[in-house]
């Protein structure tokens, strides 16, 4: 059963990492990565010296941030919530009608945050008749931040909310009876024992967020943003993508910048890993 599993990540993950070297070559493609000249860190000192290297780390960790403060908690605060509904059918209704954005696809989504937001869209609409300036939000690099998190937290957070629907299902009933008995109330037993018995589910999956800081889909990004957003949506992933198929092809260059990238990925997630089974015993390995 493994053995598909092993052959994908073999060919599709594995393989393909030679390629890396050609971050410390100048490649070419006529001589192919290994007769291409070798330049040692140059890219890398090139981009950290570079205009454009403060501008798109701050803006990778702020957004990477800004996740971590609000679009990871909401599907906790929803599971919570759903849990708490005796109502089977409302339950199911708010369950069907959360999942649903997630199966929209990524370029649609973008299509109608790009159609709701423009000067004449749904959204600007509504801030007008409340007494706001009508404008299109998407020209403005400080709502950029605003739309990328609160768009990607409607989108995701019926989906992200399953696991722990499912983690809070593992919790023995007899610990809510027992806890009525000694007259506990709701939040005492939503404090007490739902959310010490899904913790370890929320401490794994915090972990994996923290490993993924540097990533932030730049496919969202690039369907977003422009260049009067640059300031505050230019991200490490899009800069990459704009540099190495945009037009200029700095394959080896782009390449640098992406090893940097996984290496910081890579640090963060056994930095957060060591630190959470030192504080509570619960990591990946």
């Amino acid at each position: 059963m493994l053995i598909p599993v092993i052959i994908y990540y073999a060919i599709f993950h594995y393989g393909p990492m030679y390629g890396a070297v050609i971050a410390f070559k100048q490649f070419n493609v006529a001589s192919g990565i290994w007769d291409s000249p070798w330049v040692g860190f140059q890219h890398f000192k090139d981009f950290f010296e570079s205009f454009y290297f403060w501008r798109v780390l701050r803006n990778t960790v702020l957004i990477s941030l800004y996740q971590l403060m609000f679009a990871f908690p909401a599907p906790i605060i929803l599971a919570l919530l759903l849990n708490e509904i005796s109502k089977n059918w409302f339950k199911k209704l708010v369950q069907t009608i959360s999942y649903m954005p997630h199966f929209i696809s990524l370029v649609v989504v973008g299509g109608m945050i790009t159609q709701f937001l423009a000067r004449d869209g749904f959204i600007t609409d509504i801030i007008v008749w409340f007494g706001g300036e009508r404008t299109a939000l998407l020209a403005h690099a400080e709502n950029f931040r605003t739309i990328f998190i609160s768009s990607g937290i409607w989108q995701q957070i019926g989906w992200g909310s399953i696991i722990y629907l499912a983690a809070l299902s593992g919790i023995n009933p007899e610990q809510y009876e027992a806890a009525t008995v000694d007259g506990a109330g709701r939040l005492r037993k939503l404090w007490n024992i739902t959310l010490p018995g899904i913790m370890p589910v929320i401490v794994i999956l915090f972990i994996m967020q923290v490993g993924h800081m540097m990533d932030v889909g730049f496919e969202k990004v690039i369907l977003l943003y422009n260049p009067n957003t640059y300031e505050t949506a230019d991200v490490i992933n899009s800069f990459v993508y704009r540099k190495g198929l945009g037009g200029s092809f700095e394959y080896s260059f782009t390449t640098a910048v992406g090893l940097f990238q996984s290496l910081i990925n890579f640090a963060l997630l056994i930095s957060a890993n060591y630190i959470s089974r030192k504080l509570n015993e619960t990591s990946l390995w």
